[in-house]
């Protein structure tokens, strides 16, 4: 496909496993790229988003672990709930982790991209002693996070999704939440079409609009990991300055913090290259044999 560049085109093509698992009465689907049985790495969206959103940056990840990608309850492919909060999408998280590290027998690490890193960052705070490490990307811990913000702000409170007499129509609608620049259209293109599903009357957005009425974090939230933990920023992200180096303290203050120059809150859409090369780094680093 012209303007398409290579790397992208081959890293979605790359096959991935797709599994379930049931957590507290919901079925949770989730894809998984490279060896079965090496260290595993979870991947976890933002609110409204889905596993899809992971595509392009998993298959660069899988050198040397196990790459999983879930879709959190009431969004994608998985069960909806009655209601969300933050310490069930973190045990979401570990089971997921759980199907797939019993087979290295090692710790899981897991990154989160805005709410998904408050999810992970529950996790830290509830199951740290099981993980290996920890990353919140873009994640400004505040009141609600970005996605419920742009929501809420947009006035749409209907318990259901607007429908759209055709899958064209809804596609051609797809923004990220919030929005906050252009996506690159390769990286768009891919995700939009798998972000909808057909309903009675037409199509609408897979996600349930509840997802953002338990997305919650507040500073008084965090407390001190006990393992590894870090944050990646966008450089016009929504993680600005004092918001960061305000979880950093909550975390413990020993806490490494990156820039990602020129990129906004959705970095994997407008920056991707860079995260994904954060991402291996930060992903060796937490894989060295530990010192004496």
């Amino acid at each position: 496909m012209s303007g398409v560049p290579r790397w992208f085109a081959e890293a979605v093509a790359t096959p991935y496993d797709e599994r379930e698992v049931k957590v507290e009465g919901a079925r949770i689907t989730y894809r998984a790229w490279g060896r079965a049985g090496a260290p595993v790495v979870v991947l976890v969206h933002g609110g409204a988003a889905h596993a899809g959103w992971w595509d392009h940056v998993a298959p660069f990840l899988t050198a040397a672990h196990r790459v999983v990608a879930l879709d959190l309850s009431g969004h994608g492919e998985s069960d909806r709930r009655a209601s969300y909060d933050l310490e069930t999408y973190a045990a979401e998280v570990l089971a997921v982790a759980d199907a797939e590290a019993a087979r290295s027998g090692e710790k899981p690490a897991v990154i989160g991209h805005s709410m998904g890193g408050f999810v992970v960052l529950t996790a830290a705070r509830e199951h740290g002693v099981r993980l290996a490490g920890v990353c919140a990307i873009d994640s400004p811990v505040q009141q609600m996070s970005p996605e419920a913000r742009a929501w809420r702000a947009s006035g749409r409170h209907a318990p259901g999704n607007k429908v759209y007499p055709s899958r064209e129509a809804v596609v051609a609608r797809f923004r990220p939440l919030p929005e906050d620049g252009p996506a690159l259209p390769y990286v768009r293109d891919h995700l939009a079409p798998a972000s909808v599903r057909e309903v009675e009357g037409g199509w609408t957005w897979k996600f349930d609009p509840n997802v953002f009425f338990g997305a919650q974090m507040e500073p008084e939230d965090l407390a001190k990991t006990v393992c590894p933990t870090a944050l990646i920023r966008g450089e016009r992200g929504l993680a600005t300055t004092d918001i960061t180096s305000t979880v950093a303290e909550r975390l413990g203050g020993h806490v490494p913090v990156t820039v990602v120059p020129d990129a906004g809150h959705h970095i994997m859409l407008d920056q991707p290259v860079a995260l994904i090369t954060a991402l291996q780094s930060l992903i060796g680093e937490w894989s060295r044999p530990a010192r004496p």
